[in-house]
């Protein structure tokens, strides 16, 4: 859960490693540090706290050289601290590594190196690599020889990236299940843990896969497979991204503009080739079992494509929460597994993955980063479209996932002619009109949320609501709420209110609840009627002609009229905006909520 960068061209390498940072920090951290080679000299500056806060202690500009490494941390091993912080060195401060991931063998490693003469100064798992690198290099090897063997006495994940004073202009880059790229510029060349980071500079990309490293010197990348040493063939791909799209273009934070670009996101996303759609419905047709596995805001994703598809095409799946699934699930040849995760590197959803791989199961996944991992264990790859995605709060990638699964369930419904081509027609031109009724939601409501946010700052509780398809859209505006503006936030569906949560209302309590059309809207006025009876504040989402949940609530989010399979695209926005606004009146920042990360790359 940390960011990785590198350079090694003509220009100081110093700045470059900071303004690449900078844009790594939407992946969460808590450290930072950079290390360059000046002239035989390794320099090295680290600290712990935000980008900005070490800067202006440490100048992280000012480091000497044309070759170097950055890295902002996620703890996993030892406390967040300025010894923790990477980049880390060898004992004889000749090699300098940031690394992300895990290596599970870390103390074995140690106490072969303190067998040997090494010591250590922090308490993380990253200082074996440098100490091994140096190991290797003392037995007679050269700079990658010497990488190569270190690596291959790693267990764990890893991506790695490697500076040594004994050859300057080299900077090594090793992966082993944690993402990492090459930037590919003219006469220099950039390693990171993601696109955006290098967007600046250069839009030809290399994708390095698992067992894979890269040998850079600033007019070349070679590519080799890690373990022989092989030289591998890699084409460059062209980035669509521009770096403005990694800016906020005006808004006072990236959450801010993601939700407001959801709109592009769902058309980008419904773009999807018909060819693709197809093969994605005949593996699931042919399925026995279906599992969709996911975590966080992708499960809730995940369970508006549940509810489509059996409301509409008459198809059974099971939604898992990724870390459960080798707990609970069952699979065989005739299992259909789809995969959901925005970056593609979600650890727990790459270990159902795999998991339901080796029991035999098909896998098909739906990202959003081309290239990720996922897309390298899945038999047949999907994506949406929704671009980078800087806050660690998912928004736009949430609407992109929703609007492909139900695109994705009108085609099943038409293949088992479940509906008419007529009814998929408009269902498809229904939602393909979508982007423009978020628009309009945004111009109606968000003026109102602001004042709603001010109201409900210092709430303690808030609950939320939802029957049918408008339990998941409650269960994500429940989640938005505790990621950012750190309330507790309780999400249920409306019928379970009288087996327990309604012991919890008391007068002023304010209840959030989505009153989707469709039929369990007249079930769900009655919940309404059930909180408010005990002093609840009421507060719903509906559309704008239900006169009738006027005489029931205290307050009225209204919003145009669409399909109820639609209301988690158009529900969804008042809600996220509710989250950010709320968070913001609070004093915290939407965009780097504490203890959270953008990617979730470790178990």
């Amino acid at each position: 859960m940390c960011g990785i960068v590198g350079y090694i061209g003509k220009r100081d390498a110093a700045p470059l490693l900071l303004d690449a940072l900078r844009r790594l920090e939407y992946r969460g951290y808590d450290s930072v540090g950079e290390a360059t080679i000046h002239k035989g000299k390794l320099y090295v500056k680290k600290g712990r706290g935000k980008i900005e806060d070490v800067h202006r202690e440490l100048k992280l500009d000012s480091l000497p050289g044309n070759v170097g490494v950055g890295h902002s941390r996620w703890a996993t091993h030892g406390e967040p601290s300025k010894r923790n912080a990477h980049p880390h060195v060898d004992n004889s401060g000749k090699v300098a590594v940031v690394h992300n991931g895990i290596i599970e063998n870390y103390e074995e490693l140690r106490q072969f190196l303190r067998d040997n003469g090494y010591s250590f100064s922090s308490d993380t798992d990253t200082e074996v690599v440098p100490n091994l690198v140096s190991y290797f290099m003392k037995q007679g090897n050269g700079f990658e020889g010497a990488v190569r063997k270190a690596v291959g006495r790693l267990k764990g994940s890893y991506a790695l990236g490697i500076v040594s004073v004994s050859e300057p202009d080299k900077l090594i880059a090793v992966r082993k299940e944690s993402p990492l790229i090459l930037g590919l510029g003219s006469g220099e060349m950039f390693i990171a843990s993601d696109i955006p980071a290098v967007l600046p500079y250069t839009k030809r990309v290399i994708i390095l896969e698992d067992g894979e490293m890269a040998v850079i010197t600033p007019i070349r990348a070679l590519v080799k497979y890690t373990d022989s040493g092989k030289a591998i063939e890699k084409k460059p791909l062209r980035v669509a991204w521009t770096a403005e799209m990694a800016e906020k273009h005006g808004y006072p934070h990236f959450m801010l503009k993601e939700i407001h670009e959801q709109p592009e996101a769902i058309r980008e996303t419904l773009r999807v080739s018909a060819d693709e759609l197809a093969q994605l419905c005949k593996m699931l047709l042919d399925a026995k079992r279906i599992y969709i596995v996911a975590c966080g805001t992708s499960h809730h994703a995940a369970l508006v494509g549940k509810y489509a598809l059996a409301k509409l095409a008459d198809v059974s799946a099971e939604v898992v929460i990724s870390s459960e699934f080798q707990e609970s699930c069952m699979v065989d040849g005739g299992t259909v597994v789809l995969a959901i995760t925005q970056s593609g590197e979600t650890a727990d959803t790459l270990k159902a993955v795999r998991v339901a791989k080796a029991g035999g199961a098909r896998v098909a996944c739906l990202t959003n980063v081309v290239g990720s991992s996922v897309t390298r264990e899945s038999e047949l790859v999907c994506h949406t479209y929704a671009g980078p995605e800087i806050g660690v709060a998912a928004t736009k990638t949430f609407a992109a996932q929703v609007a492909y699964l139900l695109l994705l369930a009108f085609n099943l419904a038409k293949m088992r002619k479940c509906i008419s081509k007529v009814k998929f027609d408009e269902l498809v031109a229904q939602l393909q009109e979508t982007p423009n009724t978020i628009d309009a939601v945004f111009e109606r409501t968000e003026k109102q949320i602001e004042e709603l946010a001010k109201r409900y700052k210092d709430a303690k509780n808030i609950y939320f609501i939802g029957r049918g398809i408008g339990y998941p859209i409650v269960m994500e505006g429940a989640l938005k709420l505790k990621e950012i503006a750190y309330i507790h936030s309780e999400a249920c569906p409306a019928g379970e209110l009288k087996h327990g949560p309604l012991a919890l209302i008391e007068h002023g309590i304010p209840v959030i609840a989505a009153v989707v059309p469709g039929s369990a809207r007249g079930r769900m006025l009655g919940n309404v009627e059930e909180v408010k009876a005990r002093g609840a504040t009421v507060i719903a989402i509906a559309a704008d002609n239900d006169e009738e949940i006027k005489r029931h609530v205290n307050e009225l989010i209204s919003i145009p009229v669409t399909h109820e399979l639609l209301t988690p695209l158009t529900y969804i926005s008042p809600l996220q905006l509710l989250a950010y606004y709320i968070g913001v009146e609070r004093g915290f920042d939407p965009d780097k909520p504490r203890h959270l990360a953008k990617s979730v790359t470790v178990e």
